[in-house]
């Protein structure tokens, strides 16, 4: 009886989403961890046979990092943003591109759906600009950093994607971008995901980190559920802090553009995906526009 009362709470949320879009940043542990990741893509394809039109974005900074370290090159980072060279943004493409995206997609094919692997800069995805100096504070001073072949998004095309999902496919996402010359730029996870959730009118955003979502000052409780205003408010408190700042400002900026209802999760923790988006709790943090 407890199997069917998980199932008969879940049903209303698979009759809500069914047909809808939801788009999935992939980040954090999962990207290094096979067992996390297995896991991951099992929820997500549960989720694209109930009906759901599933996107994955994914990230992959970890992976870089030790790539290079073993091509014998080491990392450079200005106050925790990656320089990114000429061959730097070649090995981010061989492993973004040629070992993470083709990964996920296997494993796509192994759980029974059958996945595309992308880079932004295929069907024009995402038209980027090259991310003019960055001002950043180094040892109390000032200093404008060029962060190299990174790039600043300016248009996102679904096309692509449309006819894809239309077809009944599963995207996989990687962030690598083009520019008016025909070049390619390394752009930032997090940010394409939520521009890509903008240009597919998503109804769901999740992304998927390495915490349980926002939590309260003194690291005791998640807030399950908070509007923009409150989550404002937080960053202004200084209670988000760090590397959640730039997640919270991604799912705001995604609330203002059209789209539903955004979520932070902790992929670590098993089925959290599933968790959240079919039970009355759900297990991170959903932010919702003002009005709801």
């Amino acid at each position: 009886m407890n199997r069917v009362d998980v199932l008969m709470e879940a049903m209303p949320y698979i009759q809500q989403f069914h047909g809808k879009t939801v788009v999935v940043k992939l980040g954090g542990h999962a990207m290094v961890d096979a067992g996390v990741l297995d896991t991951v893509i099992q929820d997500v394809v549960l989720l694209h046979y109930v009906g759901m039109r599933v996107v994955i974005v994914h990230g992959g900074g970890p992976e870089i990092t030790q790539k290079m370290k073993d091509m014998g090159k080491e990392p450079k980072f200005v106050a925790g943003l990656r320089i990114t060279d000429k061959e730097t943004l070649e090995i981010a493409q061989m492993v973004l591109v040629g070992k993470i995206n083709d990964g996920i997609v296997s494993l796509i094919t192994k759980f029974g759906a059958r996945g595309v692997g992308v880079s932004g800069n295929d069907g024009n995805i995402l038209f980027a600009k090259k991310m003019g100096a960055k001002r950043i504070k180094i040892d109390d001073l000032e200093q404008d950093v060029d962060l190299g072949h990174v790039g600043e998004i300016e248009e996102v095309d679904p096309s692509l994607l449309e006819c894809l999902l239309e077809n009944k496919y599963i995207p996989v996402i990687a962030p690598i971008a083009i520019d008016k010359r025909g070049m390619s730029l390394n752009v930032n996870a997090d940010t394409a995901a939520g521009e890509i959730a903008v240009a597919l009118k998503a109804f769901k955003f999740i992304n998927m980190s390495d915490v349980d979502g926002v939590m309260n000052a003194q690291r005791t409780r998640t807030y399950h559920r908070l509007n923009i205003n409150e989550a404002e408010r937080l960053i202004e408190e200084g209670v988000i802090v760090s590397g959640m700042i730039p997640k919270i400002e991604s799912c705001i900026s995604c609330l203002k553009n059209g789209v539903d209802y955004t979520h932070i999760i902790n992929g670590n923790n098993d089925h959290s995906l599933l968790l959240e988006l079919f039970t009355h709790e759900g297990v991170g943090t959903m932010i919702t526009r003002n009005e709801q």
